[in-house]
């Protein structure tokens, strides 16, 4: 039986602030493109070790195992002139494009996090332990690194034309990650900063990347005037910048993907694949590894209401929540434990990362649609954990939010 809507009152206009930006000073440090790192957990810990051999590189602050010491590195760059603090408030326009091709376009600020609900929606569940670990972390750097991605929908004139008036201007920053070029312009000017508030309207937002982070700060603002009330974060207007939204792909190393297939077969139909995986179609899972792969569909009513008991309806239709709570769990006896299931944005990576045998096995997840996203957040189903992938994602480390500086 489905699940009544959540009825919220009339939302207020969420509130997106001015604030302070630190970052990476070009004339001290040079192409700042060297320095941003990819939103965080996207990164294996191989490429961010990497990574942290340069003394400057944002990922030394990202992954630190020990905050207060990371935090003390900070400050040193800040006092060496390697990051700076930008002299006004300013809301930031952020752009990203491959070539001439604007991929998405939004505002960072400091976003004061509603306590009513209905304004801002989360759409994934998440996991406790990884909630506490980035409440230590960002409580112990004082500091957000990489703003949540908060999609809206509808255009605003007057703020559309103060957004576009101030592309026209010289950027503040300039970086390149792979092919995607992140142009950063800061409004700054007290008047058009007053227009520009004023005329931001959005009443609704989704949260489409940040969960956790999000979760932290309500964690930590216990402290009604503490710094945690509020959050870095970008707003993207998906009429006029929609975003990309795409499956995430699960790995598991200890997996062997003929076993899977058969124990697979007792809860769903299974079918070999000779012409190896493809991307999956609505309603289908592919499974590979190995040089070989298999199609899984139609799960037995009967096994995947069992696997899904205490969880809301709507999950029956959702392809991670078949994944995680049918097979990984109920069908394959995988661990809820760090380490038995990495995932993958890229649908190529992770085929080639299960493709000598003994490597382990891949799920492959197809993509489900942005109005059943939003349909579910707004009846106050929350997804599965890594259900989606919204893109393309905030570069970590271009514009900062550090506190406690004078």
């Amino acid at each position: 039986m489905p699940a009544p809507a959540v009825s919220f009152p009339e939302p207020t206009p969420l509130q997106l602030r001015p604030f302070r930006a630190v970052r990476y000073d070009a004339d001290r440090v040079g192409d700042p493109s060297e320095l941003l790192a990819s939103p965080h957990d996207s990164l294996h810990p191989a490429q961010v070790r990497a990574l942290r051999r340069h003394p400057h590189h944002v990922a030394r602050l990202l992954y630190a195992d020990a905050p207060h010491g990371a935090a003390c590195e900070m400050a040193r760059w800040l006092r060496r002139g390697v990051l700076r603090r930008d002299e006004r408030p300013a809301l930031y326009v952020y752009q990203q494009q491959r070539g001439a091709r604007i991929l998405q376009r939004g505002l960072i600020g400091d976003l004061l996090l509603p306590r009513q609900a209905g304004q801002l929606l989360p759409h994934e569940d998440v996991s406790a332990r990884v909630v506490r670990q980035r409440a230590a972390h960002m409580s112990g750097l004082r500091a957000q690194l990489e703003p949540l991605l908060l999609a809206h929908r509808g255009t605003e004139s007057t703020t559309a034309q103060l957004v576009d008036h101030t592309t026209r201007r010289t950027p503040v920053a300039v970086a390149r990650t792979g092919q995607i070029t992140h142009i950063l312009w800061a409004c700054d000017d007290p008047a058009e900063l007053a227009r520009l508030v004023s005329g931001l309207s959005v009443r609704q937002a989704l949260i489409a990347d940040g969960h956790h982070r999000h979760a932290a700060c309500l964690q930590l603002s216990g402290d009604a005037a503490g710094p945690w009330t509020s959050s870095l974060a970008l707003l993207v207007d998906t009429v006029t910048s929609p975003l990309r939204l795409s499956g995430i792909h699960r790995l598991l190393p200890a997996l062997e993907p003929e076993k899977a297939a058969r124990n697979a077969a007792e809860v769903a139909r299974v079918v070999p694949l000779p012409g190896g995986p493809h991307p999956p179609e609505p309603g289908e899972l592919i499974l590979t590894g190995g040089g070989e792969a298999w199609s899984i569909t139609s799960p037995d009513p009967r096994a995947l209401e069992e696997a899904l008991a205490d969880r809301p309806s709507q999950w029956a239709q959702l392809p991670a929540a078949v994944s995680d709570h049918l097979l990984l769990r109920h069908a394959w006896s995988v661990p809820d434990l760090p380490g038995a299931v990495t995932y993958f944005h890229d649908i190529r990576q992770a085929t080639a990362a299960v493709s000598a045998p003994g490597s382990g096995s891949a799920l492959l997840l197809p993509v489900i649609s942005q109005d059943t996203v939003w349909e579910l957040a707004g009846a106050g189903v929350l997804l599965p954990r890594k259900s989606t992938s919204f893109g393309p994602k905030p570069t970590a480390g271009l514009a900062m939010r550090v506190l406690g500086l004078s």
